[in-house]
């Protein structure tokens, strides 16, 4: 549904300064934030990262910058602008998580915070496709699928007269089209976010050729 994407675009344009004084009062030792930590101890000295659907920046792009190489796409423009300002240190450019044009195998981990939701479901698979094809084998992906099955929308979310739309499928849907990708589903927990209530993450693995061979 073109339309409904463009609709998410335009929303996340038009909110992003209340949306990002909502985040930035996220606090580090949050349950959701907290993921973090075992999602960077995965990755080896030096890792590249991807923040896909980097929003403004705070606080995940900013924490993640603090100890790896980081790229963040957004579809907002408006997003990205923020998240250049806030967040020097990291690269930050516009794309479509479903085709994102960036080099094959590039990083050593992906993180999509509270992104892929707003994808319509039918194009999960295409976006659970574009990580595999970004990491390089042995990359993990750290991103948020959801607690329960749900699509629809709220016409004043945050309070802004602004209508914004989710897409999401079940863990269970989740995790499936993840291992139809390739990906080795390690866990997925469900925690408190902020905004949302209870949440659903899961981190996954994409294999590494040594794995087939033990």
């Amino acid at each position: 549904m073109p339309h409904e994407r463009n609709d998410v675009r335009r929303a996340y344009d038009r909110i992003a300064d209340d949306y990002l004084a909502e985040r930035n009062g996220s606090d580090e030792e949050s349950e959701d934030i907290a993921l973090l930590a075992e999602f960077h101890g995965h990755l080896p000295d030096d890792a590249r990262v991807l923040d896909a659907g980097c929003g403004a920046g705070r606080p995940i792009a900013e924490l993640l910058a603090t100890h790896t190489n980081l790229v963040g796409v957004d579809f907002s423009r408006e997003q990205v602008a923020r998240a250049r300002e806030n967040v020097p240190e990291g690269q930050f450019c516009q794309a479509d998580m479903t085709a994102l044009g960036l080099t094959d195998e590039a990083f050593d981990g992906i993180c999509a915070y509270h992104s892929v939701i707003h994808v319509p479901t039918d194009e999960h698979p295409d976006v659970a496709s574009e990580f595999y094809r970004l990491l390089r084998p042995g990359g993990h992906l750290l991103l948020t699928v959801g607690s329960t099955a749900w699509e629809g929308s709220n016409d004043d979310w945050l309070g802004t007269g602004v209508e914004m739309h989710w897409s999401v499928p079940s863990p269970d849907e989740s995790v499936t089209t993840l291992e139809n990708a390739g990906f080795d589903v390690l866990w997925r927990q469900t925690v408190n976010d902020v905004l949302g209530g209870d949440t659903c993450f899961v981190l996954a693995r994409k294999l590494d050729p040594e794995d087939y061979n033990q």
